[in-house]
């Protein structure tokens, strides 16, 4: 049975009737469909469609069909019926009997699947909120953790100046809090209500928008009926957040893959995360953080798509529309289950503190200190660069750290150098320095931790 089939002397072509629905993924918008639907019963009794006794009548037909859904959702998929709202429609029907027709007066499915999308997205963002400052919470604890443990900071993946493992999860700190701000500003947009904007026009029915619209959790009802039923910008909106945050994570398993290496081996990850070889017995690899960096391109991929499906639609609503569920699905559980992964990840990680030192000593990340030494010492800083560079060279060829340098080998450079150059290039005295704002001076760190603990409430 459909609800269209009036106008329709020969029934459907069974392949058109398969490739027309899309009962086999908007099924999981029966919650917030029957939820809508009890809202839009109200408005119609309001406005004199439905008697009280019908409206209390389709009402517990609803709420029925939603206790039996939530038992055992896919039930729905046996049917053969075109969408999920035909699907309630009909059972409803079945249920209360010729009451429920009268539920879809002044409605229209273009309206429907707009208000349904909406209370979804609505619903997901507080799910993905959560995890969010979740995610935020295990890096503050982690760097609390790891507070004295140095390792290389790096640019263009060569080492560059040493910090600290705790200051390296704070950069991730900041990201995910601009994820986080970024996602409650989409839900700002997109808590406006399309209901009750029929299939284009406006409903013919009095009903009062801004109060169904309320009702349902919205904050104020749309403006244009005829952009509501087409609007789809807070998906947009809503994927191009998760496609920056996804971008974060795959930036984050990309520096753990890399710390995780072989070659670098500044951190061990957990059992529970990595998987083995079924031929090299030795391995154990970061499946878990190279899954992340490989669904960061899904999560694009339905950003680009929704993108391509609505550059050249005409006003209003198009059957192409029906394209935009399932990559927005699809993109919301695979960025929550990053997220949460993410969090596995690092609650489980363990510091290799003498490797990340070595590290971090031997990449000549200090270097800089020498040059700023000499500036203290009255050398203009393009000449003090250009010495410390000298002196990093002579340190190479002799494979040494710049700190076993005899102090001859450095007033060979520049006789200002004094025996107090070694206090000045520890790893260290390099980071102490470092105390203004965003610095990674000890200071800095623990003042950041201290201010994101308040702002995430963590006891």
């Amino acid at each position: 049975m459909s609800l269209w089939g009036g106008r329709f002397l020969d029934e459907s072509n069974k392949l058109f009737k398969k490739f027309n629905a899309s009962l086999s993924f908007d099924y999981i918008l029966a919650q917030e469909d029957i939820f809508a639907s009890i809202a839009w019963s109200y408005a119609l009794f309001e406005t004199g469609v439905l008697t009280k006794k019908e409206q209390e009548k389709i009402e517990l037909g609803l709420t029925f069909l939603k206790q039996e859904i939530y038992k055992n959702p896919e039930q729905i998929l046996k049917s053969d019926c075109e969408d999920i709202h035909s699907w309630i429609e009909i059972n409803l029907i079945k249920k209360i009997g010729e009451i429920g027709k009268k539920l879809h007066t002044g409605r229209s499915r273009n309206d429907q699947i707009a208000t349904d999308l909406k209370l979804w997205c609505k619903n997901n963002i507080q799910v993905l909120l959560e995890s969010l400052l979740n995610l935020q919470k295990q890096f503050i604890l982690s760097a609390e953790l790891h507070l004295d443990i140095i390792i290389p900071g790096y640019t263009h993946l060569q080492r560059a100046q040493p910090i600290t493992f705790s200051y390296w999860c704070l950069a991730y700190v900041e990201m995910f809090k601009r994820d986080f701000e970024r996602l409650k500003d989409t839900l700002k947009r997109l808590d406006i209500s399309p209901l009750g904007s029929g299939a284009l026009s406006g409903t013919a029915w009095n009903i009062d928008r801004e109060k169904l619209a309320l009702s349902l959790g919205f904050s104020s009802a749309t403006n244009n009926a005829l952009d509501s039923v087409s609007d789809r910008d807070y998906i947009i909106e809503l994927l191009a957040s998760a496609s920056i945050s996804m971008m974060h994570l795959s930036r984050f398993s990309e520096d753990l893959i890399f710390f995780n290496s072989s070659e670098a081996n500044f951190i061990e990850l957990s059992d529970s995360i990595t998987s083995g070889s079924s031929l090299m017995p030795q391995k154990k690899n970061p499946d878990s953080l190279e899954l992340i960096r490989g669904k960061c391109s899904r999560v694009y991929s339905s950003l680009f798509s929704i993108l391509v499906l609505l550059k050249a639609l005409p006003l209003s609503y198009n059957k192409d529309m029906q394209e935009d569920k399932e990559s927005l699905f699809d993109a919301i559980k695979t960025w929550n289950n990053s997220l949460l992964m993410a969090g596995l990840v690092l609650k489980n990680i363990k510091l290799n503190r003498v490797l990340c030192y070595q590290a971090a000593e031997k990449g000549y990340s200090n270097a800089t200190e020498v040059a700023d030494y000499l500036v203290k010492k009255g050398v203009a800083f393009r000449e003090a660069h250009y010495i410390s560079g000298k002196i990093v060279l002579q340190a190479i060829n002799e494979n040494k750290a710049l700190k076993d340098l005899d102090l001859s080998q450095f007033q060979k450079y520049n006789n200002l150098i004094e025996n107090d150059i070694y206090d000045h290039i520890t790893l260290e005295a390099c980071i102490k320095k470092r105390v203004s704002k965003g610095g990674v001076s000890l200071h800095q760190v623990q003042e950041a931790i201290k201010k994101e603990k308040i702002r995430l409430n963590i006891a």
